[in-house]
């Protein structure tokens, strides 16, 4: 009888262990975030980085560029030298000029769960990134045939190999998002999901683009995506209950495109 009291005591301390490191696994990644400070730090390299097809990326994963903290000077230096008619086929794999979907993500990522450079970083295939994320604790997995609605902050991925953040939602359906896209990072908007291309999401783009952004919109301008930004992709959204690392205190998941961007953009 003793012996088997002895058992369940440790059979629960073990259990009580697992509980304790599983829980404390989740926030291994680095500080608790939130989801403005997420799509401030995505709005840094918007008009000022290439796309450039691996870019992010090394041989182990993270380039040393998407393990630093701030947006690296290199990938500035290389978009003041290009012109309307970048071509990104040129650059293929050099990966210090600018970043790629995954890249930008990735980098994104880093710098609001990190504190310092040249930690383990978070690049991954694309078309993995939503689902992987989620595995790790931060927040549900949902596939492209099931998802509803889009909310700030949410990390979009299609198994065509592409990776967005969503800013936000419009009362007609579309939404602006951040990515990296040729000819490089920008605010975005879709079509609605009955696919008139001139919508509330794309109108915002353009407005903030061309407004903060008036360089880059002059060079490239197009800030606007098709249906299949809304019908293709799984989602992942982040857990904001505070046991993981993203909390919402700023109340973004409950305010449309429009008032997200406003305040964003407010003390600039």
């Amino acid at each position: 009888m003793k012996q088997s009291k002895k058992r369940l005591t440790w059979c629960c301390l073990c259990f009580f262990c697992i509980l304790m490191i599983s829980s404390s696994s989740v926030l291994a990644a680095g500080r608790q975030t939130t989801i403005k400070e997420l799509l401030q730090t995505g709005l840094q390299p918007v008009g000022s980085t290439m796309y450039v097809w691996g870019g992010g990326w090394s041989r182990n994963g993270a380039s040393k560029e998407a393990r630093r903290l701030g947006v690296s000077a290199s990938w500035k230096k290389f978009y003041k030298k290009q012109k309307k008619g970048y071509n990104y086929r040129k650059y293929l794999f050099q990966s210090s000029k600018g970043l790629d979907c995954s890249g930008y993500i990735g980098w994104c990522i880093y710098n609001v769960l990190e504190e310092t450079d040249g930690k383990k970083g978070y690049v991954l295939y694309a078309q993995n990134m939503a689902r992987n994320y989620a595995s790790r604790g931060w927040g549900t997995f949902t596939k492209r045939s099931k998802v509803k609605n889009y909310k700030a902050g949410d990390i979009m991925s299609t198994p065509a190999g592409h990776v967005y953040i969503v800013v936000g939602s419009c009362k007609d359906g579309s939404v602006v998002f951040l990515h990296s896209s040729p000819p490089g990072v920008t605010l975005c908007g879709t079509t609605t999901p009955s696919g008139k291309t001139n919508s509330q999401a794309v109108k915002l783009a353009r407005k903030y683009m061309k407004k903060y952004y008036p360089v880059w919109y002059k060079k490239f301008g197009d800030c606007s995506r098709g249906i299949s930004y809304l019908t293709d992709y799984h989602q992942m959204r982040w857990d904001i209950s505070g046991k993981s690392v993203m909390t919402d205190p700023d109340h973004y998941r409950k305010k449309s495109a429009e008032q997200i961007l406003k305040d964003l953009f407010r003390k600039r």
